[in-house]
């Protein structure tokens, strides 16, 4: 277990699955991962994207859609919160969109109290196309308007986090319209053919140019709609070290965010205070 040095720090973890069509299967996956990374010391815990459910078919998540602050995959999350006494980013679920078709792809956060703090639905929908691949979240899911800052206070301190999901990360100006955070926060189902060229790049970059913590939580694994996603859960500090890293398979890494760490980058190189645009 990693041990916190002094109140300016604060643990985290990233929970790494491979789900599948079975959203109990899936929540039961969820609960035992969240209540290990708890268990472990970690005061924010992060699920991955799609977390609930990998459906066969793309239609799947519509059918499961929910109205927020109404269902049972939001009262699983509520009650996961509040047993485990943390504050959970709960990767991504499908809610009820305007458009009756779609659905929006919606980061909750929960309080230990169970109660939802901030919610992000996901901008930016991937569009990927090759011979043997094809991806069009559009044709599915309903775009967000509005991008996502969450602020905390754990243990009198307070901490600030930018909401992003996947396809997001290629997007630095999303990342600069936040402003300056301690962490972004990134729920992800990257492929393995965008995530083997492009997912740790991404990250490092993100992490560099906007000086914090990058938290990554993915999906990693072949699953049963035969769609292989990258994994690499990752934390990342605000000099691009990697600090956590996981593969493939169901798990999840932890680590510590420093408010030291960030003040000594950000006094060293002051590159935040430097910009003219």
């Amino acid at each position: 277990m990693l041990s916190l040095k002094n109140s300016l720090d604060l643990k985290i973890a990233s929970i790494q699955m491979v789900s599948t069509p079975d959203i109990q299967e899936n929540l039961n996956v969820a609960g035992s991962l969240i209540q290990e990374a708890a268990q472990d010391g970690a005061q924010v815990v992060v699920l991955p994207e799609y977390f609930c459910l990998m459906g066969l078919k793309d239609q799947d998540k519509v059918r499961a859609r929910e109205i927020f602050g109404s269902g049972p995959i939001q009262e699983k999350l509520a009650g996961f919160a509040q047993d485990n006494q943390i504050h959970l980013v709960a990767g991504t679920i499908p809610l009820e969109a305007q458009n009756t078709a779609k659905v929006l792809n919606t980061t909750l956060v929960y309080d230990p109290n169970g109660q939802v703090i901030s919610r992000y639905d996901k901008i930016h929908l991937f569009g990927f196309q090759t011979a043997k691949e094809r991806y069009q979240e559009s044709e599915t899911i309903e775009a967000g308007t509005t991008p996502g800052l969450l602020k905390m206070v754990i243990n009198s301190q307070e901490w600030t986090f930018g909401l992003s999901i996947c396809y997001d990360l290629r997007f630095p100006e999303l990342y600069r319209a936040l402003g300056i955070v301690d962490c972004h926060i990134i729920p992800a189902a990257f492929t393995y053919t965008t995530g083997q060229a492009h997912w740790e790049i991404l990250l490092r970059a993100r992490a560099i140019e906007n000086q914090c913590y990058v938290l990554a939580s993915a999906q990693g694994g072949t699953h049963l709609n035969q769609r292989r996603t990258w994994g690499h859960s990752m934390l990342i500090d605000p000099w691009g070290a990697v600090l956590g890293d996981l593969p493939a398979g169901e798990g999840f890494i932890s680590g510590v965010l420093s408010k030291d760490k960030l003040n000594e980058v950000r006094s060293q190189l002051p590159a935040l205070a430097h910009r003219k645009l």
